[in-house]
């Protein structure tokens, strides 16, 4: 669905999932008016069938649908995509937010919400490139940086790929994003608020205690033991620092 008399051509696809009709068109239109190109499901299963057919930026996601929920939607779409997922709760819950961030889910925000502020979410999440171009592809005769290694771990940037002994492990785009803007800088602690500027913008309105989830989930891909940690290390009250992978 996209607006009528567009000036421009989208630059981002988008899909919202709500049974609650009015509402998913508010949000569609919103995101209209920002150039997007927004497509509506009003159920999970829809929902899976057209994000596979025309594989979107975004999903926006309803937790509470009908029939296939929105946390299993969520499982299911991580399985093919890597469109980042906000989940619309009707609860503020820690358990809510936990649930769906487990899943897969890049954010969630809360019902009632302000489609504008969702919209302006979703603009912080995407001015990060979806993937990241190998350097002699956006620059000819100019080698793409090395591999970083630490321990057992390599984290290959040019290639958004990061191997544990050699097994690929399957990283969410937000968990990507916070492995690259730690092991960028060894050794050095950043804070929350540092970590969301790094994988969102310096703008970015969110809960900081989205990182702390993220680098949970994390730590389990990596099998990192938060008590006695070999890559993601913890400064309580401070934030996190990369280890030496020993």
């Amino acid at each position: 669905m996209v607006g009528p008399g567009a000036s421009r051509q989208p630059t981002f696809r988008a899909l919202v999932v709500d049974d609650e009709a009015p509402l998913a068109e508010v949000v569609a239109s919103y995101l209209e008016r920002e150039q997007f190109e927004a497509i509506v499901a009003a159920n999970g299963a829809d929902a899976i069938t057209v994000a596979r057919e025309l594989d979107p930026d975004v999903v926006i996601l309803d937790l509470g649908l009908p029939g296939i929920d929105g946390l299993e939607v969520c499982r299911q779409l991580r399985t093919f995509s890597d469109a980042y997922v906000v989940m619309l709760t009707a609860r503020d819950t820690e358990l809510d937010t936990v649930l769906g961030l487990t899943v897969g889910a890049d954010d969630y925000i809360t019902k009632p919400f302000s489609p504008r502020e969702l919209v302006a979410r979703i603009r912080a999440m995407l001015r990060r490139p979806r993937t990241m171009p190998s350097a002699d592809a956006s620059a000819p005769g100019i080698p793409a940086p090395p591999p970083r290694h630490f321990g057992p771990l390599t984290i290959n940037v040019s290639a958004r790929e990061v191997r544990i002994g050699g097994e690929s492990i399957l990283l969410t785009r937000t968990e990507f994003d916070l492995l690259e803007a730690l092991s960028a800088r060894p050794g050095i602690v950043l804070s929350r608020r540092q970590l969301l500027e790094a994988i969102r913008d310096e703008a970015w309105v969110g809960n900081d205690h989205l990182i702390d989830v993220h680098i949970g989930h994390l730590r389990r891909k990596l099998g990192d033991d938060a008590a006695a940690p070999r890559y993601i290390v913890t400064l309580r009250g401070v934030g996190y620092r990369m280890g030496t992978g020993q």
